[in-house]
């Protein structure tokens, strides 16, 4: 039967690897990051709020994050209850809810800077080869939100 269905073979499948080692890097995140209280989705929500370096409204970080407000609104919460950030409606625009760090959340940034390298150490990547998976996977973002606009 698979000799019929070549296309459908578990062995050419991108979707398998990509969703396995997805879960597989996300755990091993989650791990380093239970050290601070942290879960994975509060720790690249603080990255997109450190890159930034000046407040983001919810859609922005959403939209960094590729994540909608009703899932990243719990994730703020939490972090708004851990004295990470402050949330606070836009005075130019009352619909806009911004984000910001609070001296706490400045003072985390030391605390998981080490959090990346830890991650990937065991992976059997090179830096040049994670540097090519990053912008591969960057390519397929882009693509993918592309068609999925169109």
């Amino acid at each position: 039967m698979a000799a019929s269905y070549p296309q459908l073979a578990l062995s050419t499948q991108l979707c398998l690897p990509l969703y396995a080692a997805a879960r597989g890097i996300t755990r091993r995140y989650a791990e380093l990051l239970s050290e601070v209280g942290l879960t994975y989705p509060q720790y690249v929500t603080m990255l997109a709020l450190w890159d930034a370096g000046a407040p983001l409204t919810v859609g922005e970080i959403g939209a960094r994050l590729h994540l909608d407000s009703g899932t990243l609104t719990p994730v703020l919460k939490r972090l708004e209850s851990a004295g990470h950030v402050e949330r606070h409606r836009d005075d130019a625009d009352e619909r806009r809810v911004l984000v910001e760090v609070t001296p706490a959340g400045e003072r985390l940034r030391d605390q998981v800077a080490d959090v990346p390298e830890r991650a990937w150490r065991g992976t059997g990547l090179g830096m040049k080869d994670a540097r090519e998976l990053r912008r591969l996977l960057d390519e397929l973002l882009a693509g993918l939100d592309a068609s999925s606009t169109s």
